[in-house]
């Protein structure tokens, strides 16, 4: 396993569309597992194939609820509901965070490093990470949805 870069706010690679895993190999278990010691290593929750340079549909998360490391290959998000407006952060963004409006609970169809398919189903903190780390899938920025920054972390 190793930590990787994360690739920063400017980087064109942020803004492209990931491609669909086909192949469900070493090299993926090898990726997932980068994507998590990397998150880790960053004190985030939430880690997209994109923010290492990689166009995969490829997510790790982990919000120190009940769940435990969720590794999410082409998720989708498949039902929706409610509202919450909550600061959010990123790993492309550091030191900066801003309230973006999100579902407050969100049904998301993954597979697992196998090609298993699973469904999730999370609120509040997790709903928002499902959210943020899908739009990273699809070349979406935080920024974009952001209504109101808050003051710079010092």
């Amino acid at each position: 396993m190793a930590v990787l870069e994360i690739l920063q706010f400017g980087n064109e690679i942020l803004r492209q569309k990931s491609g669909e895993v086909t192949e469900f190999n070493e090299e993926l278990w090898e990726l997932l597992d980068d994507m998590a010691e990397t998150m880790y290593d960053a004190g985030g929750v939430g880690l997209a194939a994109p923010q290492i340079g990689v166009l995969k549909r490829v997510v790790v998360i982990d919000t120190d609820e009940d769940h435990g490391l969720m590794e999410l290959v082409n998720p989708v998000i498949v039902a929706i509901k409610g509202k919450q407006h909550e600061p959010e952060g990123c790993l492309s963004y550091p030191g900066k965070s801003g309230y973006v409006v999100r579902p407050a609970k969100v049904k998301i169809k993954a597979q697992d490093r196998y090609g298993r398919r699973k469904t999730y189903v999370g609120s509040g903190l997790l709903a928002r990470a499902f959210c943020h780390e899908t739009d990273h899938l699809n070349g979406i920025l935080y920024a974009d949805k952001v209504d109101e920054w808050e003051e710079d972390e010092k």
